[in-house]
């Protein structure tokens, strides 16, 4: 008798290296899960109030300490440390400059985010035409584009993880440390001169030190639980001083009744935060990792993660257009008063909802997540580097205004990103286009 085929659970788990560490898969599904429920809780929607981007933390103060818990921005930098340590440590061994490298990680992050500006400047144009309101169109853009200020702030990270390697590896935990002071630095001169736009220096510093958290768990640096436990307790003692003592609120993520923001611009209280979110996950890396080994477990850690860019790209998206079309149907029975008890019951529908219409995103445009495999020539330095800034910017100024202003449509910054990708050779032109190796 035939032995029954393999699920393509169990294929997929049977071909999965054993030196994989798959516990940085599930934190990087379950962080992107945690960062898309929270964004569909946060904002609140009624007929009367229209769309209001951070309404639950704004009219409830009782929800700031959760954020302690919701905001996994961190997380994500700490798997992309693990995860770009051992890229760039691959290409070494294999003879690959760093051009090249970061262009592999720029055809992965920034291809993806195209058909997203394209839509909303398409969205923006005709809805402009058709005469609608520029403020409205600027605030729905502005909201369905705030993962791109992530984007941008990991570009910018990636862009210096070589160097930051460089530093680990000499200096060790005396590289964060340092990275920190700095950004507690800049922090203070923002502070105390009340101009936000001196903390953005902190897009960078902050992410970076705290990314190197991820070269010591690769490198073994926070094995065991003493060393993971204070991480945790470095990271909280921290936080407790800053919030309590210092001039920094509650809620880790943008509220309107806080005068100083810790996410916008981001402040060196999200490093302590990551520290004690990090040492606190690590504890349960070994019973995290026992269940990974369950065929159907990590299957669904390896669906998220493949198509897990377009989810959180266009999550938002799948909620501004759902509630503009409740508001305008005047669908009142839909949008219960925010904070009410019929408002939190449905929360659980709501998301399902929005799930449904972001699964049809995904399956649109999902497949501009895998794109084909590049064998062209080393780029010359300038060209990743000049794509990756111009990445940057366009990405963190529509996250932060969107893509109208009072003079109607601002085309610059949605096409900045796309022009970067093709002026630096992320994208190859039609005619150009990189070829798949042949096996």
């Amino acid at each position: 008798m035939h032995s029954p085929r393999p699920s393509r659970a169990e294929q997929i788990h049977a071909a999965t290296p054993s030196s994989r560490n798959r516990v940085v898969d599930l934190l990087r599904a379950v962080a992107i899960t945690v960062v898309v429920l929270g964004h569909w809780t946060i904002i609140a929607v009624s007929a009367d109030g229209g769309i209001q981007p951070h309404g639950v933390l704004d009219a409830a103060r009782w929800t700031h300490p959760l954020t302690w818990i919701f905001q996994v921005m961190p997380i994500f930098f700490l798997v992309g440390g693990y995860s770009n340590a051992l890229s760039w440590r691959s290409a070494r061994r294999r003879g690959l400059g760093y051009a090249p490298w970061l262009r592999s990680r720029l055809r992965r992050l920034g291809i993806p985010v195209i058909p997203l500006l394209l839509v909303w400047l398409a969205v923006c144009g005709i809805g402009l035409a058709a005469g609608a309101a520029p403020a409205t169109l600027q605030l729905a853009s502005q909201m369905a584009l705030v993962p791109t200020w992530f984007l941008a702030a990991y570009l910018l990270v990636i862009v210096v993880a070589p160097a930051c390697l460089v530093l680990w590896e000499r200096f060790g935990w005396w590289s964060v440390a340092g990275g920190v002071l700095l950004a507690g630095i800049v922090d203070a001169g923002s502070i105390l001169a009340d101009r936000p736009l001196l903390g953005y220096p902190n897009y960078l510093l902050v992410w970076a030190s705290f990314h190197q958290v991820g070269f010591a768990w690769l490198d073994g640096r926070l094995a065991g639980s003493a060393r993971r436990l204070a991480l945790a307790g470095i990271g909280a003692a921290g936080l407790a001083l800053l919030v309590g003592l210092g001039p920094y609120p509650v809620s880790m993520i943008t509220a309107a009744t806080d005068e100083i923001s810790n996410s916008s611009p981001t402040r060196v209280t999200m490093a302590f935060l990551g520290m004690a979110q990090a040492g606190l996950i690590l504890l349960a890396e070994r019973p995290l990792a026992a269940l990974l080994e369950r065929p159907r477990v990590w299957f669904l850690t390896v669906l998220v993660n493949q198509r897990i860019m377009t989810w959180f790209l266009w999550h938002l998206t799948a909620l501004v257009a759902l509630a503009h079309l409740l508001i305008a149907l005047d669908a009142r029975p839909l949008l219960p008063a925010p904070l009410s008890g019929v408002w939190w019951l449905t929360r659980p529908l709501w998301c399902l909802a929005l799930l449904g219409l972001t699964a049809l995103l995904v399956l649109a445009f999902g497949r501009f997540e895998s794109p084909r495999a590049d064998d062209r020539p080393a780029p010359a330095l300038w060209r990743p580097v000049l794509a990756a800034a111009m990445v940057c910017a366009g990405l963190a100024v529509m996250a932060d205004a969107g893509m109208v202003g009072a003079g109607g449509l601002q085309p610059l910054w949605p096409l900045l990103p796309p022009a970067g990708m093709l002026i630096g050779g992320i994208v190859a032109l039609p005619g150009r286009r990189a070829r798949t190796p042949q096996p």
